[in-house]
């Protein structure tokens, strides 16, 4: 992923030196196995320990071999001198490479599921501050009935915990490693010493392999992140439609001395939940290629490897990226009761529509014909300058049903919340 949306810390665990220091404490922790078990003399590990990741050597070394592992090897051997006959016994590229590639899964993951919680307790406590505040909720983009503001952030807030929940528990599937041989068949060395490996690094080991884990277990990892820059898009593009002009209900943050138009010097655009939304487009690309990596030839092609090198990398750091930023905007929204108050009348009260109408089916009269009385008024408004609730007052019909009292009980907006509290509480909070 490029610099400019790659947080530093998860950043740093998909570098090349990073994977290259990885690839020496794997080949250390073998000999250390096999040590305990007296296959070899002691004292291996920890020369091979000692040995020092130059980045540089071995990228010129694989400029001749085209091959990573073996100028990997070729770099440290000499380093290790006579104990290098020890170094990578038994063992095939992949054993390094999707072992390395578990441990970083999991360590990525360990730092995404931080920042998730710090967002996920951030979304929750705009919930709360805004559990009262009336807004109108719209369906296809239209208005609706009346809402609270704060139930938008406990739907995100819902969401989210099930995501979080979901990505902790892929790893037991995902982080696993192997260190079986050739074709997963351990010609060369014990299972135990794969378990044991593996243990050491805190992630899974596969039970069978064959010269790579299977792929299956990537492809479900890059779902779960894919499904969680969805949720975290869908928060962002509600923000993007609450900022327009013509809504104005809330904005996301903007800087002192930031710029929004080379252009227009009044824009202030909402480029971080733009951001989010492109960014999640990246994420569900990334998902499909990892679903077209499971099929390779017998027990292992190559095809796979130039994919994942972007895939697995780009897509943890797009997610931790996305909830860093989605935090940002969380913290800094700036939410505008008065102006949701004054969306609530620019439909002059047409949103008490299914009110009316429940409330004459209550009188007795059959759905269809209570439902032809609300809308032919309600077409009325909608097709003058009049109110709702004047036109209810006035209707000759509707009134042989409704006293004067119950109309007027019908037209207080806060009645949409009377059960909002149960809601937050099925929610966790």
């Amino acid at each position: 992923m490029i610099e400019r949306y790659t947080p530093k810390e998860i950043g740093s665990i998909w570098s090349d030196d990073e994977k290259f220091k990885r690839f020496l404490a794997i080949e250390a922790l073998l000999c250390e196995a096999r040590e305990a078990r007296k296959e070899i003399p002691r004292g291996n590990a920890a020369k091979i320990r000692k040995a020092k990741i130059s980045l540089v050597e071995i990228q010129k070394i694989e400029e001749k071999t085209h091959h990573d592992i073996i100028a990997f090897i070729k770099s440290v051997s000499p380093q290790i001198g006579t104990r290098a006959k020890f170094l990578h016994f038994g063992m095939t590229s992949s054993d390094l490479l999707d072992t390395t590639l578990a441990w970083q899964i999991k360590d990525a993951t360990t730092v995404i599921l931080k920042d998730f919680d710090s967002l996920i307790k951030a979304v929750k406590e705009k919930a709360l501050k805004y559990k009262d505040t009336l807004c109108v909720a719209r369906t296809h983009g239209v208005h609706a009935e009346l809402y609270s503001f704060g139930l938008k952030f406990v739907y995100l807030y819902n969401d989210l915990k099930y995501e979080r929940n979901l990505l902790e528990k892929s790893l037991e599937y995902a982080a696993c490693g192997k260190i079986s041989g050739a074709v997963g068949t351990f010609a060369h060395f014990s299972p135990e010493i794969e378990k044991y490996i593996c243990k050491k690094i805190g992630i899974n080991y596969a039970k069978i392999s064959t010269q790579i884990v299977s792929r299956e277990r990537f492809a479900y990892y890059l779902s779960i992140l894919s499904l969680i820059g969805s949720s975290l898009e869908r928060f962002a593009t509600e923000i993007r439609h609450l900022q327009r002009t013509e809504v104005d209900e809330a904005k996301e943050p903007f800087y002192e001395g930031q710029k929004g138009s080379s252009a227009m010097p009044h824009k202030q655009n909402p480029i971080i939940c733009e951001r989010i939304a492109g960014l999640s487009r990246l994420l569900r690309g990334n998902m499909l290629a990892s679903f077209e990596n499971i099929n390779l030839w017998h027990e292992r092609d190559i095809s796979h490897s130039s994919v994942e090198r972007v895939i697995i990398p780009d897509s943890t750091i797009i997610v931790d990226y996305m909830i860093k930023k989605t935090e940002e905007v969380v913290k800094g929204l700036k939410v505008k009761p008065e102006n949701m108050l004054r969306n609530m009348e620019l439909n002059r009260g047409i949103i008490y529509s299914q009110k009316i109408l429940l409330k004459l089916m209550g009188k007795g009269i059959a759905r269809m014909a209570a439902y032809d009385m609300v809308q032919a008024v309600a077409l009325k408004v909608i097709n003058s300058n009049s109110s709702f609730k004047k036109e209810i007052l006035a209707d000759k019909e509707i009134n042989k049903y409704l006293t004067q009292t119950e109309i007027e009980k019908i037209f207080d907006p806060y009645t949409y919340l009377a059960n909002v509290d149960k809601i937050y509480k099925r929610a966790g909070f």
